[in-house]
């Protein structure tokens, strides 16, 4: 293995030395560098990488088969199997497999041979035995997997023989060299297993069953030579009395193995397979399993038993399958399904059910077996209820003729429960706590009813409509019948007549079949909306069910209602049909609403069944509002009824809605909302208001709504015995519940005591001395005297826990009741959100603002529960999205232009008293909003389209103000007032909610109006204003006065007149310039800066004529204190920004920036870094053979080595002064645009991450690009990384490539490897950081 010819492994610095050719160096080494890569790529933990780097490497070879490379490719693959990094070891021998199948040509033997010298575990340190060992078994896995080794004898006897050796280290290697056997011998044809039998398997019944894998061998013999293995060992019976408790712990054995893999060992199979081909099948799943491994009490054990169970049913007989079904390992299985309710345990049924599941998807053709499954697993139950969830999910797979069979034994079941079949079970804790009482066959048959109507009906959520519509409309007629019907006599007419109860139904099952009802009733509503051809006459399931009620109501002889209808119900019920069939005739043109109206008659109908009283009453009004709403046309106008008495129909309909959506139904919330989106265009104010009345928070705080919240049915349906049931499953759990409560109701005992309690106590306590009759204190109480005080004292303490827990009750009540009605605010919130989508331009919009408003504002404050932050989330979505944000508002505001002014007035001082300048953005902008809708309605001018237009600027330019009251109702004498006090409120007070953005949207939005503000912000601009109040008024200017539709609002001599006050105002605040102290002053002067550069570009922009002087002369006067400033180094982020603004000021004026003082600043910055910030992380290297990837040849390199060495002297290179050269000429031109000067001579870019760094690095590597000695100090380069990126011009100058270039070629020589260089290096920069 030592060839010389391998000279591709050696590193450049290894030719030198030996003297290689150069012929070798640029032939076989430049055609390398690629082949040596591979075997990098390979051993790297992502797949596609390996495999892309494997089949390059057989490409690679497939052109040189005969060379060098081969022999190479071999040596590293076979190191590698060795490797200290467990990843890689695979990663190798896949390679290595893949290589020999490729290559026939390659004895598998001589591979071998190398795999043991290389990793010889004789000569191998004992350090390194653990690799050597695996390199072994990983070399013939290789061998195995290429495909060749079952075709070559002497290999595989080589390999068996080496297993068989590598068995012998079990500490290392566990089992793997036993499975790698037993995976091997199982491809291996039956005329090499003559030959292998007697070498890989001893003739001993006891060695056999020693182990798993030897078991697995004998299993393996048996099925591949019988015969063999019949003259080797004799007639075996493994499944006799004497083998099975073997068999049991050799199976335990193999639990154990498994038991971080979780999955089934092949053994057991195999033992499962040999049962069934010799007809022991009982005796091993009763002797084995049943009575053997589940008697164990491990878990390992039983998990093998519950995915033996699961991988046996493809196997068995229907027969074979009611036996398995109905032991003590299904038995077992249900507990633990019932018991391992806790996040820690592990769970096992989602693994049994894709057992279950691969078996009815294989078995689509056999419905009887699929339906035997289903049913067994049915079966299984927990005192009467069964483990498998209602949504068992497996279903889908069952066949049509086995779904039909399966509904049919539920109801079966469900009408006539036969206990006796079912594999029923309790808990130990439950044996323990067993009540005759309480757990009697009732409460069985309740607990099974429950579950198979709650799964009849998720059968039918899980169903397609167009293959199973037979099916549902029976579950759903099933449900609905046994819900409020009960049989008097049988008819054939009637089916569900005909089915008779064994058990007689109680009030509470009734309950829950009409619960579950309703629940198919929304499924049915909404997941399967019928197309024309799927349905009969287009109808939808309620009108169906509705039909199927009728009927019944009209079979009054054999069939009667639980709840039998009043004379007034009955007409009611007439009627509704009547309608129904009135609004079936309707015309084309008014179908949608009449269609939402069959819906909420219909389902308003079928609650006459659940609530008789108040349904009759809600089916009157609705047919009275029907008629009504689709005998009139659509209006929008706010007229009132024209009979004072009665009340608009709208406004019954609307008081209808929200009584059902009171109720906790998904199907009623979107019928209500549909019924609304037909009717909104009819609404009243007075409806409105009922709507709003139930949102207002107030008012729901202080009274309880009018409108009655109803619980869930089914939270109410919750019975004590399932409880009782779930806290015997978890007994330590509920212990530990019990003493936390205990120590909470400590605490409130604590936190509860009164002074009246207090006071009873004393005088219990003294009338117990008193009662005792002794006067000495030291005395004892006598036993009587203790007697009668602890009675007297448990008596007053337990009507102060009574009293206590009475106050708890309460207030879970009233959470709960606020719980309740919280939902229902949110439920009736759909009906404003349909109305602000739908009806957007309906002057109701506008009454919307200040009740939304008020919920956000108090659910702002109270957002601690889920349902306040829904109702906050929802509320705001509605409120923003689609009230603040549409495209279409209210065009006819009326008579209510004064109304809406004295609304805007009120939102803006709301906002500025509010204490949450989140809340006061919702009021301003609410505010905003009015403005919109009163620009765009026009005044005096109905027919008038001028007020689409939103935004200024876009025709000629106005001459004042006086222009907006002409085009729209938008008054500024009456807004300017308004907002000119809310920014003086802003601009004074000190913790004042309103904000800049604020103001900024206002003025983008209505210029003209902005026009009218910016007196008052100039104002503040100087005087006896706070400093921030000064900072934020310079910010308001700096961003309005460059809105171009601003400037049209202005004549030239105005807009110069006003650019001139405010250069005076800004002028008087920089004679302050560089004396700040605190944080509002030098944010008042950077923003006095900012403001003033604004102002140059203006002026420069459109070359206004205003007297710079006076600023030039205080600029130039304020010099000295920021050049102080920046040398003693206060503040020196904001120093360095400050003093850029101040140069860039300077520039427009025509003063340059001394050069000097770009050197002093630079020097500052750089004594101020410390010596370890300049040290450049050390990022890391990489391998010998990958550095030569970096290098061309020999002699460049020793070239580029010499360089540094050349640069390190005392003289320095003359590269850094041309680079000085370059880069001042992007420095002027920068200055030139009126871009912001630095400090330093170049406006560098914001520094590169590391990563970019490197990036660029390697381009330039790419590039040929030749690193040369770094000439700039690190302080430079730290200090170009502090410029903010605002500074940086857009566009980069003409010589900014070479100057990348430069600083690319700068970051590749600081990481050269030379000492000299490095040590040149920090002597540059300490001599750079003493300058002065």
């Amino acid at each position: 293995m030592g060839n010389p010819d391998v000279s591709e492994a050696m590193s450049p610095g290894e030719e030198r030395k030996s003297g290689a050719r150069p012929a070798d160096r640029h032939g076989l080494l430049k055609h390398s560098r690629e082949f040596l890569d591979f075997f990098w790529d390979i051993a790297k933990p992502q797949q596609e990488t390996r495999l892309e780097a494997t089949e390059k490497l057989l490409e690679y070879l497939r052109t040189r088969p005969e060379g060098s490379e081969m022999k190479y490719a071999l040596k590293r693959l076979i190191t590698g199997l060795g490797m200290g990094r467990e990843t890689a070891r695979p990663c190798f021998s896949l390679a290595l497999a893949q290589l020999l199948q490729s290559f026939e040509d390659i004895p598998l033997c001589s591979i071998l041979q190398q795999i043991q010298e290389k990793h010889d575990l004789q000569k191998v340190k004992k350090a390194m035995m653990r690799p050597a060992l695996f390199a072994n078994l990983f070399g013939v896995l290789a061998l195995f997997q290429s495909g060749r080794l079952v075709k070559d004898s002497e290999a595989l006897m080589k390999s068996v023989k080496l297993l068989q050796a590598l068995a012998q280290h079990y500490n290392h290697l566990q089992e793997q060299p036993q499975k790698a056997l037993v995976d091997i011998l199982s491809e291996v044809p039956e005329a090499m297993w003559q030959e292998v039998l007697p070498k890989v398997l001893k003739a001993d019944l006891n060695s056999v069953l020693g182990s798993p894998e030897h078991l697995e061998l004998f299993l393996l013999a048996q099925q591949k030579v019988p015969s063999k293995l019949e003259k080797l060992m004799g007639s075996v019976n493994l499944f006799s009395d004497e083998n099975i408790p073997r068999l049991v712990t050799v199976l335990k054995m193999a639990a154990t193995s498994v038991k971080k893999e979780r999955k089934l060992p092949a053994v057991a199979l195999d033992l499962l397979r040999l049962a069934l081909r010799e007809n022991k099948f009982p005796r091993f799943w009763n002797e084995v399993v049943e009575q053997g491994l589940l008697k164990k009490q491990f878990w390992p054990a039983s998990y093998l038993c519950f995915r033996l169970l699961g991988a046996s049913l493809p196997l068995l007989s229907k027969e074979q399958l009611q036996l398995v079904m109905r032991g003590d390992l299904i038995r077992h299985y249900g507990e633990h399904m019932v018991t391992a309710k806790f996040p820690s345990q592990f769970k096992f049924a989602p693994e049994m059910n894709e057992y279950v599941g691969t078996f009815l998807e294989g078995c689509r053709d056999d419905p009887e077996r699929q339906l035997a499954v289903v049913v067994a697993f049915t079966s299984v139950t927990n005192q009467g209820l069964p483990v498998v969830p209602t949504f068992w999910r497996v279903v889908r797979f069952l066949s049509a003729p086995a779904l039909k069979g399966y509904v049919v034994w539920l109801r079966n079941m469900f009408l006539q429960p036969d206990l006796d079949s079912l594999v029923d079970f309790s808990t130990s804790n439950q044996k323990k706590a067993q009540d005759a009482s309480i757990h009697g066959p009732e409460r069985a048959v309740f607990r099974l009813r429950k579950w198979i109507i709650l799964r009849l009906v998720s059968i039918v959520d899980s169903l397609h409509l167009e293959k199973e519509e037979a099916l549902i409309e029976e579950v759903a007629r099933f449900c609905f019948f046994h819900s409020f019907f009960e049989t008097k006599k049988p008819t054939s007419q009637i089916p569900e007549t005909e089915q008779r109860f064994s058990f007689p139904v109680e009030g509470r099952a009734r309950e829950v079949v009409s619960s579950a009802f309703f629940s198919l009733l929304q499924t049915l509503s909404t997941q399967f909306r019928q197309a024309p051809e799927q349905t009969q006459d287009r109808r939808p399931w309620t009108y169906r069910l509705v039909q199927f009620a009728d009927m019944l109501l009209n079979h009054s002889r054999n069939v009667a209602p639980l709840t039998p209808f009043t004379t007034q119900q009955r007409q009611a019920w007439d009627r509704m049909l009547q309608t129904l069939d009135e609004l079936e005739a309707r015309s084309s043109e008014a179908k949608a609403k009449a269609t939402a109206f069959q819906h909420l008659l219909l389902l308003v109908g079928i609650h006459l069944f659940k609530s008789p009283a108040e349904s009759c009453d809600l089916l009157g009004d609705i047919q009275t509002c029907i008629k009504k709403s689709l005998g009139e046309k659509t209006r929008r106008t706010r007229s009132k009824a024209t009979n004072p008495q009665e009340p608009p129909w709208v406004e019954v309909l609307v008081e209808i809605l929200l009584s059902l959506l009171a109720q906790p139904s998904h199907l009623i919330r979107q019928v209500a909302r549909s019924v609304f989106s037909h009717i909104c265009s009819h609404l009243t104010p007075r409806a409105l208001q009922l709507i709003l009345d139930v949102l207002n928070p107030e008012q729901s705080q202080d009274k309880d709504d009018n409108v009655v919240v109803m619980d869930d049915a089914e939270k109410q349906l919750e019975n004590e015995e399932d409880k009782s049931s779930e806290s015997e499953d978890n007994k330590n759990s509920e212990s530990e519940e019990e003493s936390t409560e205990e120590e909470s109701d400590e605490e409130d005992r604590d936190g509860d005591i009164d002074p009246g309690f207090r006071e009873q106590l004393m005088a219990v306590l003294q009338a117990g001395k008193a009662l005792g009759g002794v006067d000495d204190d030291d005395e004892e109480l006598g036993d009587e005297a203790m007697m009668a005080l602890d009675q007297n004292l448990s008596s007053l303490f337990a009507e102060q826990k009574l009293r206590i827990q009475a106050r708890r009750d309460e207030k879970n009540k009233l959470q709960k009741e606020k719980a309740l009605r919280r939902d229902f605010q949110i439920r009736v919130l759909d009906l404003i959100e349909v109305l602000v989508t739908k009806q957007p331009e309906n002057p109701l919009v506008l009454e919307l603002l200040e009740p939304l408003l008020n919920i956000i504002r108090c659910s702002m404050r109270t957002s601690s529960t889920k349902q306040e932050q829904d109702l906050l989330h929802k509320t705001a979505r509605i409120f923003t999205h689609h009230l603040c944000r549409s495209r279409h508002y209210c065009r006819d505001v009326g008579n209510c232009v004064e109304a809406l002014y004295a609304q805007v007035e009120r939102l803006v001082q709301q906002a500025a008293r509010q204490a949450d300048p989140s809340v006061a953005l919702y009021y301003f902008s609410a505010s905003l909003y009015l403005l919109r809708v009163l620009k765009g309605n026009a005044a005096d001018r109905p027919g008038h389209k001028a007020p689409k237009k939103e935004k200024a600027g876009t025709g000629t330019k106005p001459k004042g103000p006086e222009v907006a009251p002409a085009t729209s109702c938008l008054d500024l004498n009456l807004v300017t007032p308004i907002y000119s006090s809310a920014l003086s409120s802003f601009l004074t007070k000190r913790n004042s909610p309103l904000t800049v953005p604020m103001f900024l949207s206002l003025f983008s939005r209505h210029p003209v109006l902005c026009k009218s503000l910016l007196p008052v912000v100039v104002q503040h601009v100087t005087g006896q204003t706070r400093p921030r109040h000064q900072a934020q008024a310079c910010l308001l200017l700096q961003k309005a006065l460059p809105i171009r539709e601003l400037r049209l609002c202005f004549e030239d001599p105005e807009w110069e007149q006003l650019i001139g006050r405010i250069l005076a105002k800004v002028t008087e605040n920089l004679r302050a310039l560089g004396k700040a102290q605190t944080k509002s002053e030098h944010l008042r002067e950077r923003s006095s800066l900012e403001l003033l550069n604004t102002l140059f570009r203006l002026i420069n922009h459109e070359k206004l004529t205003v007297d710079l002087t006076a600023v030039q002369g205080v600029l130039q006067s304020q010099q000295p204190n920021l050049q102080h400033r920046v040398q003693q180094g206060e503040h020196s982020t904001g120093s360095s920004r400050l003093f850029d603004l101040y140069w860039q000021a300077m520039k427009v004026l025509g003063v340059q920036r001394p050069k000097s003082e770009k050197k002093e600043a630079k020097g500052v910055l750089s004594a101020t870094q410390s010596p370890v910030s300049m040290k450049r992380k050390k990022k890391g290297f990489l391998p010998e053979t990958k550095k030569r990837k970096k290098r061309k040849s020999g002699n460049t390199t020793q070239e580029e080595d010499a360089k540094p060495a050349a640069t390190g002297g005392d003289q320095p290179p003359s590269t850094g002064k041309k680079r000085r050269r370059k880069k001042a000429k992007p420095a002027a031109q920068a200055q030139a645009n009126g871009t912001p000067a630095t400090r330093s001579p170049v406006p560098e870019p914001p520094a590169k991450t590391p990563k970019l760094q490197k990036k660029h690095r390697k381009l330039s590597q790419v590039n040929g690009a030749t690193p040369v000695s770094p000439t700039e100090p690190a302080s430079e380069k730290q200090y170009q990384r502090e410029l903010p990126k605002k500074e940086v011009s857009g566009k980069l100058s003409q010589s900014a490539l070479p100057r990348k270039k430069a600083r690319l070629r700068l970051s590749l020589a600081s990481r050269s490897p030379s000492l000299l260089q490095s040590g040149a290096k920090k002597k540059a920069q300490l001599r750079k950081a003493k300058k002065p």
